[in-house]
């Protein structure tokens, strides 16, 4: 099979890592930066352009689309889809997850659990204090819709400085979602990979001494972890409610049970590979070749 993964930049850990189970397999990778793309729209004959010519002979698709091209990179996809070709992520799912309110929303209605959390249009001072307090008063997490990677989240530890902090926000025309800290989890988190409704790994990341949030890229550290029974149904679940085929399920540890704080639809694959020494990649590269195979065998039940 001819696997093409759409990533911007080749040099990155997990891009190199998918090359390198997808030939391990017998199979060609070909990287495509998506961002230089054209998409042609034509009566009954989609295609893709890409360093002067036309795509084609690409058997599945692997989108690693960063959040600033999100809106360009769900295109691509969508083109992919059009011309039927097998990919790991779907449009729609990619513009879903990436909406940290929508997502939410999804995870709010089929009840699972979640901090909780508000969000509200250019709240005036009165409404600042009443919002603060829905969600259990200083300290709160600020999060802004379009972050990633931890960038765009801020603690308020007292209520002074988080009415400074949203009217700030609010100033700036940002939209923020304003969600309780959860004190207990004691600056960690519970990343879970999931492939094809499996789980395959997962790992605690804890923060800096004095950094809340955990992420990697914040220079966080990381250890294996073995999940309970209730957080796999929790994390099995948070992907399939966003339809997500691949996904990086971020999970806190309270007093009430697993609480879903992200759901990562283009899951970074290094730390989780090194933490725990499993091979994600060909997991992927796996679930690539059933779900190939499966949509020829539908293809041609259909003829």
């Amino acid at each position: 099979m001819n696997i093409a993964i759409l990533s911007a930049n080749p040099k990155l850990y997990s891009t190199q890592r998918l090359v390198e189970a997808i030939e391990n397999n017998g199979h060609t990778a070909i990287v495509i930066n998506h961002t230089k793309c054209s998409l042609i729209m034509q009566k009954g004959k989609p295609s893709i352009e890409y360093n002067g010519q036309i795509l084609s002979d690409i058997d599945a698709v692997i989108p690693r689309i960063g959040a600033s091209v999100t809106f360009f990179g769900a295109a691509v996809i969508r083109q992919f889809e059009t011309m039927k070709i097998f990919t790991t992520l779907s449009s729609i799912s990619l513009v879903r997850s990436r909406d940290k309110l929508r997502s939410l929303q999804v995870l709010s209605k089929v009840g699972l659990g979640i901090p909780k959390s508000v969000f509200a249009k250019d709240p005036d001072d009165d409404e600042i204090k009443h919002l603060i307090s829905s969600v259990g008063g200083a300290p709160i997490v600020l999060k802004r819709l379009e972050g990633t990677q931890g960038v765009g989240v801020v603690l308020a530890e007292t209520i002074k400085a988080a009415k400074s902090m949203i009217q700030t926000f609010s100033g700036m025309k940002e939209n923020i979602i304003i969600q309780e800290f959860i004190e207990e989890a004691d600056g960690a988190d519970i990343r879970v990979l999931i492939v094809d409704g499996k789980i395959i790994g997962s790992m605690e990341r804890k923060g800096d001494e004095d950094e809340f949030r955990s992420n990697l890229h914040r220079g966080g550290t990381a250890r294996k972890i073995e999940l309970t029974e209730k957080e796999k149904r929790v994390a099995i679940e948070a992907a399939k409610s966003l339809n997500l085929k691949i996904a990086g399920v971020d999970l806190l540890r309270s007093k009430r049970g697993a609480l879903i704080i992200e759901v990562n639809s283009s899951p970074g694959i290094e730390g989780i590979e090194k933490t725990t020494g499993l091979d994600i990649a060909n997991n992927i590269v796996e679930y690539i070749e059933h779900g190939v195979k499966n949509k020829k065998r539908t293809k041609n039940k259909d003829l």
